[in-house]
């Protein structure tokens, strides 16, 4: 039996974040969060135990790219959500996976699977 995996949410739409749990939990994964500012997900990714994140690029007037950089750094997967897709990325980041908005379970399923490495039953 292997363990359950930890997913860091950061997603600043209520209804969004709680279908990304939902979904979340239907796949066997724990969900971490949902955080919805940029200085309280630059201090879970610090102070919090997960293995993969997934992050919203808007967090209300902010961008999240600050937190990609830290996950970046301390070598932690994660996938963008966006609607507006890699384009729009910054170069540092434009190659990384992005959960496009509106998502369903099967692309998140697919994304984590990527992110862990490990196919989901």
């Amino acid at each position: 039996m292997t363990a359950t995996l930890r997913v860091l949410i950061i997603e600043d739409e209520f209804l969004i974040a709680m279908m990304l749990e939902e979904f979340l939990l239907d796949l066997n994964f724990e969900p971490v969060g949902p955080i919805t500012r940029l200085d309280e997900a630059l201090e879970a990714v610090k102070s919090q135990q997960f293995d993969v994140a997934l992050l919203d690029v808007n967090l209300g007037t902010e961008v999240s790219y600050p937190v990609a950089d830290l996950l970046t750094a301390r070598h932690i997967p994660f996938a963008f959500m966006s609607g507006t897709g890699r384009d729009s990325f910054p170069d540092q980041h434009k190659s990384q996976l992005n959960l496009s908005k509106p998502y369903t379970l099967d692309d998140v399923s697919n994304v984590l699977a990527i992110l862990t490495g490990r196919v989901q039953s």
